[in-house]
């Protein structure tokens, strides 16, 4: 079994952030495998199917961004899963905009999301896709993550999602160092084998 978990902030008013990238890439995966987010447990909207005989369960978390160790924890447990075979999905304001980067471990890269899920599984060791939000010019990066696109950026942040998903389903199909090799080159817009 593989997880796939989306880092964001709940409810309405964060739906639209760049926080939020994490839950828009997961929700136009899950769209892909045709798994429903629907089941609220272990903190989280978790849908569970099947991608190319693999059982796959989607997460996205309920616990606000800086508790997402709490739902990660949850999820790993009950399901039984290695945090290796864990991919997350999550925002990173030092990648510029539309700017995909998929690592299969590493530090939290001041990222408060990843600090928690670090913490809470004792592990660098796990995936993630980063998608980058650029980082604001003199402004508060706080402010800047919880704030909406701009509508010009619009284009570039679905194609960005959308590239997001194609690393996930990669990852998903042929492993990490596939992802890795296929969309950590600058701008270039890849799809998973088929």
């Amino acid at each position: 079994m593989k997880a796939v978990v989306g880092l964001g902030n709940p409810g309405l008013a964060y739906r639209a952030t760049r926080h939020n990238v994490g839950f828009m890439a997961l929700d136009e995966l899950a769209n892909r495998l045709s798994i429903r987010l629907s089941r609220r447990s272990l903190r989280s909207v978790l849908g569970e199917g099947v991608c190319n005989g693999t059982a796959v369960v989607l997460a996205k978390p309920q616990t606000f961004m800086n508790l997402s160790g709490e739902a990660m924890s949850a999820i790993v447990q009950r399901y039984g899963i290695a945090p290796a075979d864990v991919l997350v999905l999550c925002d990173d304001v030092n990648l510029p905009l539309g700017r995909v980067r998929v690592r299969a471990s590493g530090s939290a890269g001041g990222h408060n999301g990843l600090r928690s899920i670090i913490a809470s599984l004792h592990t660098e060791g796990f995936p993630r896709v980063r998608m980058g939000v650029g980082r604001p010019e003199g402004g508060d990066v706080i402010d800047h993550v919880l704030s909406r696109f701009e509508r010009d950026e619009q284009p570039v942040v679905t194609e960005m999602v959308n590239r997001a998903a194609d690393a996930a389903l990669t990852w998903l199909l042929e492993g990490v160092e596939a992802a890795m090799n296929r969309f950590n080159a600058a701008n270039r817009s890849s799809k998973p084998m088929e």
